[in-house]
């Protein structure tokens, strides 16, 4: 019996000497995994809009904060992404799966085509108006997150999320202003 004991106070120890600690939440809440699941199709459908920027925006500081926006949200999507894998959760929820809670919110892939067409002064402006619309789903579900999620770090994500699509947002308005 004290051998049995001892060798779970060595295996603790090696966790806890390693970084490691045993985890009870191996696998996703579903709320969180339903939040992952649907900002990283959000996230990624903002990140492919600011790439469009790089060459068609005539606004330096639109160009700027495009670029800030494709780093931030391609890291944050690596992470969700990392989340949802260690939990053995799919990084895709199944088609129609968010019906029942207002369906997933995106842009509507025509407006993406039609940046797609534009240039100068007009994307600019086109551009701002469609981003301040996406980002500001992005802080409606990042509030439903904080709100409801499980999971400390991934509410801490959504937290983060909304400050600092808020603060984007804001920014945004200002430049829509000056063009």
């Amino acid at each position: 019996m004290e051998t049995r004991l001892m060798r779970i106070f060595l295996l603790l120890l090696a966790f806890v000497v390693s970084g490691c600690t045993p985890d009870t939440t191996l696998r996703g809440d579903p709320l969180d995994v339903m939040f992952l699941q649907m900002m990283i199709p959000h996230h990624e459908q903002g990140v492919a809009m600011v790439a469009l920027a790089e060459d068609r925006a005539s606004s330096a500081d639109l160009r700027m904060l495009a670029a800030a926006i494709e780093s931030t949200q391609a890291t944050e999507i690596g992470t969700m992404k990392s989340w949802l894998t260690s939990w053995g959760e799919p990084l895709t929820a199944p088609p129609d799966s968010h019906a029942g809670h207002g369906d997933m919110r995106r842009t509507n892939p025509s407006e993406i085509s039609r940046l797609q067409g534009l240039r100068g002064f007009e994307f600019d402006q086109r551009l701002l108006n469609v981003l301040i619309a996406h980002q500001d789903d992005a802080v409606q579900m990042a509030r439903w997150q904080s709100g409801s999620g499980a999971h400390q770090e991934v509410k801490s994500l959504a937290e983060r999320i909304e400050r600092s699509r808020v603060a984007q947002i804001e920014l945004m308005k200002r430049f829509l202003d000056q063009v």
